[in-house]
């Protein structure tokens, strides 16, 4: 008799579906980039070491540490973004080992980050899959040269999980992107041979990695390819940026869209179908009441669909001006901090209210 019910239920279709899981209300990431080490990169890839516009030294000029203990402290943030130009890290030998000098400074941030209770500190090559004005693995630096860079910095940083590594900041005008993948793969190789084994590892597709263009300028399919050496994407994030203003340049202080129906919500469907996530890592606006209103909105709706989206790091904290259209760079005040009104509205607004 047993027999006879357990061959008639094998036939049956008697397993209950599983319940539908809540989607989570909240990014596991929230905070800002904290820019400087980056200052003097422009998007052909050249980096300028000398002049007015060499890199900002933010640890020892503008307090960078008392930042970030700030937003991770008063106002509960938990990731930085860490802007570095690569010709900086190696002193202006492509292809060489990191200057102990200028990574060393670098590390100072990195520390700080590390130790001011963030979540998520991201290393962030600044150079726009660019060096010097050629495009690394299509007729400039060999992807080797890249991962080189990057194998180092694994090597130094890779045992801390909260180190991230941001493979490379808004590739644009990539002639070749299945070629752009096969770079982002190399880099990908090197960090987790280097011994990196879980830390994220953000993947920038074309068109500055805009969330508007990822799907359709083909960088979703081309970096979907792309493997951890096991075979698996676990920890392989798509890195998208998205900014409010009319021609999306984060240019102007006023915003004009929240960018939901345009960007974040079709590239959430691209994300859930094909099982991977996002993260935001540049965003911003002026300090003005329309990006108040569209930020906040943008922000919101990440948190609601926070199964594919993992955070978001506003552009930018760090050692810009009060005078910088996108300032967000807390000013001291005597034993204190004050924040920007974008900041205090909705890059903490969102992570405090979600």
């Amino acid at each position: 008799m047993l027999s006879t019910i357990l061959a008639a239920l094998a036939g049956c279709s008697l397993v209950a579906s599983a319940p539908t899981q809540p989607r989570a209300t909240k990014v596991q990431y929230a905070g800002v980039n904290i820019a400087g080490f980056d200052f003097g990169c422009t998007t052909d890839g050249r980096c300028s070491l000398t002049g007015t516009n060499k890199p900002y030294d933010i640890v020892s000029g503008a307090n960078a540490l008392g930042q970030m203990n700030h937003f991770v402290k008063d106002d509960t943030l938990n990731a930085f973004r860490l802007p570095v130009g690569w010709q900086f890290l190696v002193n202006n030998n492509l292809g060489g080992n990191l200057d102990s000098n200028n990574a060393g400074q670098y590390d100072r941030l990195m520390q700080g980050c590390l130790s001011s209770g963030a979540s998520l500190c991201i290393i962030d090559i600044h150079n726009y899959a660019r060096w010097n004005g050629q495009i690394v693995g299509q007729g400039g630096p060999t992807d080797d040269q890249l991962a080189s860079v990057w194998k180092q910095l694994a090597t130094k940083y890779g045992s801390n999980s909260k180190v991230a590594f941001g493979v490379m900041n808004e590739p644009h005008d990539i002639p070749d992107i299945k070629k752009w993948a096969d770079t982002v793969q190399a880099v990908v190789t090197a960090i987790r041979g280097a011994g990196a084994s879980s830390n994220i590892i953000l993947l920038p597709g074309q068109g500055y990695t805009s969330a508007e263009t990822f799907v359709s300028s083909g960088s979703a399919e081309a970096l979907n390819a792309v493997k951890n050496p096991d075979g698996s994407t676990a920890n392989l994030i798509m890195d998208v940026h998205k900014y409010l203003d009319s021609d999306n340049s984060g240019t102007h202080t006023e915003c004009v869209k929240n960018n939901v129906d345009n960007a974040f919500k079709p590239l959430a469907d691209w994300l859930r179908t094909n099982k991977r996530q996002a993260m935001l890592t540049e965003t911003g606006g002026g300090n003005t009441q329309s990006c108040q209103q569209y930020m906040c909105q943008q922000l919101q709706y990440l948190n609601q669909n926070s199964d594919v989206y993992l955070g978001y790091t506003g552009w930018a904290a760090g050692g810009f001006a009060t005078t910088y259209e996108l300032n967000e760079t807390p000013q001291q005040q005597g034993s204190g901090w004050q924040d920007t009104s974008l900041v205090t509205s909705c890059i903490v607004g969102a992570w405090k209210g979600a």
